[in-house]
């Protein structure tokens, strides 16, 4: 009797797991995706540096807000980086910059 009693909570647990769908465990790790940006504020000038690693490409487009209120901000015109490529995109603003961001979106 008190064999069951140690082994019930392991095939309880060994239980659940089998009882988990396939398709649960799958949507936990989705395929990786977007490149890793580097970005460098100098002034009022913005350069990001982006590189895929991954197999899928990546739209990338460089946001930048400026500080001023009279300045305006700037999105970027969106460029693929390719698959074990790195892109470069530059922008700035007539003065100071606030805030400074990439986008990513499936291409």
């Amino acid at each position: 009797m008190r064999l069951f009693r140690s082994l019930a909570p392991v095939t309880a647990a060994v239980a659940l797991v089998l009882a988990v769908p396939t398709g649960a465990l799958a949507d936990e790790h989705p395929d990786p995706f977007g490149a890793e940006c580097r970005i460098d504020v100098r002034g009022s000038h913005v350069v990001a540096h982006c590189h895929n690693p991954y197999a899928d490409t990546d739209r990338v487009s460089l946001h930048i807000e400026c500080d001023r209120w009279w300045d305006l901000d700037i999105d970027g015109a969106p460029a693929d980086a390719g698959p074990a490529m790195t892109v470069r995109l530059t922008g700035r603003c007539w003065k100071e910059v606030r805030s400074a961001w990439v986008s990513h979106q499936r291409a």
